[in-house]
């Protein structure tokens, strides 16, 4: 296959499902882990597309809500990191609210198998994140919000904002499509309200999300950065981005990763 053809084929893949992963694609494209990785930096270096660890998402559409399994994998190691990190906020006998999520859904799995977090009560707006808890057996009592389902398996719309209206937890931890210096955003409109709803439940907000969600821009604004008491994200954070949230008065808790390769997207 002529470098044109992949090209073609990776862009078509990203403005399908706003996500793409390498490993998938080398599986599509017949060719190796290097050869993918270096097409994806030549479509990235002409703006097509952005580079993420694991893969490449799209730098440009802001109304495309990718679906939960083609973010699952990107920048995983950084969201198991923020993860475990994330997880030294939850004590045992508080209540916690989880927004759905690729990284939330990596906290919800390092709850269920903490016993000693136990009891503990998990409000949350994401299927996978309830399964996982609720497979975790006594001691986890989760409450689902309802509503209606999005492509990334979180509930959303008015049942949802009115099952969370008479709700109190302790801390939310929120995950985010986007982040720059004017806030959170989602391409998802129904899921930025209920995001908001979440919040508004929340003593404390933690955003969970790694560094390449930062400059990434949705079509629906969630919250602005001086409404986020934490960002727990991955030491790549760029320079300015830490300047935006110290300007905001947001606590920034950076995890370190490993060291990418040369040329590792």
């Amino acid at each position: 296959m002529l470098a044109k053809q992949r090209h073609d084929r990776i862009r078509a893949r990203v403005r399908a499902q706003g996500a793409v992963r390498v490993s998938d694609l080398v599986a599509e494209l017949g060719v190796s882990d290097m050869t993918v990785r270096r097409d994806i930096s030549e479509l990235a270096a002409k703006g097509v597309l952005r580079k993420v660890h694991g893969g490449a998402v799209d730098a440009a559409a802001t109304a495309h809500e990718p679906a939960f399994e083609s973010k699952r994998a990107l920048a995983l190691d950084e969201k198991r990191a923020i993860a475990r990190e994330a997880l030294a906020s939850v004590q045992p006998g508080s209540s916690v609210a989880l927004s759905a999520g690729t990284t939330t859904q990596l906290l919800a799995e390092a709850i269920a198998a903490r016993a000693d977090l136990r009891p503990l009560t998990v409000v949350t707006n994401s299927l996978p994140a309830a399964d996982t808890l609720f497979r975790a057996g006594h001691g986890i009592e989760v409450v689902l919000t309802g509503g209606s389902r999005t492509p990334s398996d979180a509930l959303v719309g008015p049942l949802a904002v009115t099952a969370l209206e008479n709700l109190r937890v302790d801390v939310l931890f929120l995950g985010a499509h986007g982040l720059d210096a004017d806030g959170l955003t989602t391409p998802n409109l129904l899921e930025a309200e209920t995001n908001r709803a979440l919040a508004r439940a929340a003593s404390r907000v933690v955003v969970v999300a790694d560094s390449s969600k930062w400059g990434t821009v949705g079509l629906s604004r969630i919250l602005p950065l001086a409404e986020v008491d934490v960002l727990v994200t991955d030491d790549a954070l760029e320079p300015e981005a830490r300047t935006a949230l110290a300007d905001a008065g947001t606590s920034l808790h950076l995890v370190p990763t490993h060291p990418l390769q040369d040329g590792a997207t």
